[in-house]
């Protein structure tokens, strides 16, 4: 005996929106339902649940300093199939990793899983749980194409996918993205150890673009863009310029304390409250006790936050050209003043200095190239033409290796049940 599920009921286009890449979906559902089988056994029904990898368009270093960010989810995802159980048992198989097996009444923190898939499982359930939402067992096997070191938020994919599963067996679908978020951010915070923000899991869980307010970080406020991408023409390529991360912590822990030594000289504990006027009246004084990086930093910030508004005005607006003009300022301003394009320890190697600078003599003035992420050693983002697409990876390929250049396209869903 074996599963039967009727595949032919989903409509992979409208999920994945690239066609090319739509049509690779039925056997990449029918190959984990296999998988699924062959660990959980075929007695009893599944469900399939979907959750994006996620994109920052702009707000690049903002969130830290209670800014704004506007990011998106895209056509990239983890897959779950599931079969609820009454065992009060979670029972999960990811990709080639070994099962890992909660127990639901049992969500207390444990020192041993930090940096683990179980304590994420733990720290969502407990979450979910504390809010009052019913939680329990199920049986799963997760596959994911959201690539883990490409900037597209593999851990906030699943997060909102374990979230949607319990919406979805327990809680009629009921829970909602937001609550998913915050929950898959306490999850990786208390449970993983890992002090990330918000904007992560609040694009893969609210899908679609998303312009985020993060002025009261413990509430912040989510606006999806109900903007359909897909009909602009234009997709958006991120290449991964595969320099190393290593030593790198200085360099990433050096950018929000740089603006918060800036935010506490005007008499701020961050810089949300800070006005450019602040920053050039003070300047002076500013140069002299936090030093000039540190006031380029901010100018970044303070712009940077207003611009990710600015996007996402354009964007209700339709006003597409203008978008891509404050992309173009985005990253310009990443590199002229946040300087999180390469470290000054190492300047013989320039990663996604070369990625722009490559992608400057190839992209015309109708698109925009930026960094993307945290910088210094990651990726860069491309809205790049569709019908230009296959040329500008073909070269950046030809640079960073084979398969460093990614087509995506943005996708309107978040975290939802597939069938």
């Amino acid at each position: 005996m074996s599963i039967k599920t009727d595949l032919s009921v989903i409509d992979f286009n409208d999920i994945y929106i690239d066609p090319a890449w739509a049509a690779k979906q039925p056997a990449r559902y029918e190959a984990a339902i296999k998988v699924f089988e062959e660990n959980f056994g075929a007695d009893g029904g599944i469900e399939i649940y979907s959750a994006p990898g996620r994109t920052e368009i702009g707000g690049n270093h903002t969130d830290h300093q209670h800014g704004e960010v506007l990011a998106a989810s895209i056509n990239r995802d983890a897959i779950a199939i599931v079969r609820k159980t009454d065992n009060g048992t979670v029972r999960l198989k990811s990709d080639n990793y070994s099962t890992n097996t909660i127990d639901v009444s049992d969500l207390a923190v444990r020192q041993d899983e930090t940096g683990t898939t179980p304590a994420l499982i733990r720290g969502m359930l407990q979450a979910l749980s504390s809010q009052g939402y019913k939680i329990g067992g199920f049986d799963a096997y997760v596959t994911s194409d959201v690539l883990v070191g490409a900037g597209i938020s593999s851990s906030a994919a699943f997060e909102t996918l374990i979230g949607t599963i319990v919406s979805g067996l327990y809680n009629d679908m009921k829970i909602d993205p937001v609550t998913i978020a915050k929950a898959g951010q306490y999850a990786e915070n208390v449970y993983f150890g890992k002090p990330c923000g918000l904007m992560d899991q609040m694009a893969c869980s609210v899908g679609n673009m998303v312009h985020i307010d993060f002025r009261y970080p413990d509430n912040p406020e989510a606006e999806r863009i109900e903007f359909d991408f897909s009909k602009t023409g234009y997709c958006l390529c991120i290449t991964n310029t595969r320099g190393s991360h290593s030593n790198l912590t200085d360099e990433y822990a050096a950018v929000p304390a740089e603006m918060k030594k800036v935010a506490e000289l005007l008499g701020h504990e961050v810089l949300r409250p800070v006005s450019l006027d602040d920053i050039l009246k003070n300047i002076s004084m500013l140069r002299e006790k936090a030093g000039d990086r540190a006031v380029l930093r901010a100018i970044h910030f303070v712009e940077e936050s207003k611009r990710a508004n600015q996007e996402a005005e354009a964007l209700q607006h339709g006003d597409l050209w203008e978008f891509l003009k404050l992309v173009k300022e985005s990253g310009n301003s990443s590199f002229k003043y946040l300087q999180n394009i390469y470290t000054n320890s190492d300047v013989t190697t320039q990663n996604v200095s070369i990625a722009l600078a490559v992608s400057d003599s190839i992209l015309t003035n109708e698109e925009a190239s930026r960094v993307h992420g945290g910088g210094f050693a990651g990726t860069i983002q491309a809205f790049v033409k569709n019908d230009h697409a296959e040329k500008y990876r073909e070269v950046m390929d030809s640079v960073f290796g084979e398969g460093s250049c990614d087509i995506l396209k943005i996708r309107k869903y978040g975290g939802i049940k597939v069938i």
